[in-house]
């Protein structure tokens, strides 16, 4: 997997057994992977919002509630992909993964480099070869366009609509200026004539919500051209 892409991806670990935990998160941390363990598992869908993660892994038999619970209310609220582990691989309980939403199964034990190349695999079809992906990258800046929200050292913002799609066109033409037209044309979509100071006052309110979260300068003036977005710290 290309070294770019594996340094942004979040993987939530939702597994109890703290041997397991440990040895995944080492080897997928080698591998680049930023990789989030459960804390409380009363709360695995708070967890699961704070972080974002672009694939979790979700154990079967957990205490209070079980994996096919959680993997039905994060399919509530999102399409991202759900990797079982698991002991018990019998076909009925591989069966009844999918059928609530999980997106494929490792049985337990498995060797490392079969985990790895599995989870390689599930984030390359998911966010390299779709046409419309549901996560923009920026460096370590993601924006979630099915949900509006923008994700920045493991914390994150839930955009307007205005300021979503000024940050998805600044996203989608990185490291390119976008003129103030252009930008008038995404925001509004129309022909029609927009007083320019509209997307000046909403262009502030972006860069005061991207502030709150250490992003204050990057989205960056070019004048008399437009705007574009510097390098992430």
């Amino acid at each position: 997997m290309d070294q770019t892409l594996k340094e942004r991806y979040r993987i939530f670990l939702v597994e109890d057994d703290t041997s397991i935990v440990e040895v995944l998160s080492r080897q997928l941390t080698r591998w680049n992977f930023s990789v989030y363990p459960i804390q409380d598992f009363q709360n695995v869908l708070e967890e699961f919002r704070a972080c974002s993660p672009h694939l979790v892994l979700m154990d079967i038999s957990l205490p209070f509630y079980d994996g096919y619970y959680w993997c039905h209310k994060i399919r509530e609220i999102s399409k991202t992909p759900v990797v079982f582990l698991s002991s018990a691989g019998d076909d009925l309980n591989q069966v009844m993964a999918l059928n609530m939403g999980a997106d494929d199964f490792i049985v337990k034990p498995f060797r490392l480099e079969v985990a790895v190349a599995k989870i390689q695999a599930m984030l390359r079809r998911t966010y390299t070869f779709g046409k419309n992906p549901d996560i923009l990258f920026y460096g370590s800046i993601s924006l979630n366009l099915s949900e509006a929200v923008l994700n920045f050292n493991n914390q994150q913002i839930e955009l307007s609509k205005n300021e979503f799609r000024l940050m998805q066109t600044l996203m989608e033409y990185a490291g390119k200026i976008v003129t103030r037209e252009e930008l008038i044309q995404k925001l509004w979509e129309t022909d029609n004539f927009i007083d320019d100071n509209t997307l000046t006052v909403n262009m502030a309110r972006l860069r005061k919500r991207l502030e709150s979260i250490g992003l204050g300068t990057i989205i960056a003036t070019k004048k008399g051209m437009g705007y574009f977005l510097e390098s992430p710290q």
